[in-house]
């Protein structure tokens, strides 16, 4: 993933808070036996200090290519929206000149894949996701040989994700001047389309952090 430097995340704290939000959906791309393309999972995932927890199908084809090679990567990304190129335009210049962009923020994790097997260890994992799915607890006890989940652990696999490097994006426009970004977010939402409202929550919470961009 190319970043601006203007795009980048403006510490580690920034990042975490984004995920943290609601941002637990994202894609595990593994790498696919050579002549085949890489395999992408789209999944839930729980995270925790250095780690992501995932869990598959045992019939999910990515399996083989996690065991022949496990540093994979996932990808989150959210906040996304279309910006037209008349938002966009210089001032004093015709609107129509204006070159449209995307905005969005993205975080990627490379990782190291261990494969979580064990009926007992499935559990474990379960548990810790639904502590952050279901933090109320109106669910049945995850225990290994206990109606219902006892029975469908051996239909799954779990896995936990080493993370080995984090890469985070906020592409917002930053390095223009503080008052056309403020206006771009007007125009969002304004359109209120799709995820236009978090896109303009995300450029107006760094209008007062970053910029104009200076190298």
């Amino acid at each position: 993933m190319f970043i601006q430097p203007w795009g980048a995340a403006l510490d580690e704290a920034e990042w975490r808070t984004w995920i943290a939000e609601g941002h637990d959906f994202g894609l595990l791309s593994v790498n696919g036996p050579p002549g085949s393309p890489p395999a992408a999972v789209p999944t839930h995932f729980s995270a925790e200090p250095g780690h992501l927890l995932v869990h598959l199908a045992r019939p999910n084809p990515v399996w083989r290519a996690i065991e022949s090679d496990p540093h994979v990567l996932f990808s989150v990304f959210g906040d996304f929206a279309f910006v037209p190129g008349p938002w966009r335009a210089k001032p004093g210049t015709p609107p129509a000149d204006g070159v449209p962009t995307s905005y969005y923020t993205a975080v990627q994790f490379t990782c190291r894949a261990h494969v979580v097997d064990g009926p007992e260890a499935k559990a474990e994992l379960l548990r810790r996701q639904m502590a952050h799915f279901q933090p109320g607890g109106d669910h049945a006890p995850v225990t290994a040989d206990v109606p219902p989940y006892g029975r469908m652990l051996s239909g799954i696999r779990g896995l936990r994700l080493e993370v080995a490097d984090v890469r985070a994006k906020f592409k917002y426009d930053d390095h223009k001047p503080v008052e056309h970004r403020a206006a771009v977010a007007g125009h969002l939402a304004e359109r209120g389309r799709s995820l236009d409202a978090p896109a303009a929550r995300q450029q107006r919470r760094r209008l007062d952090r970053v910029g104009p961009w200076k190298s």
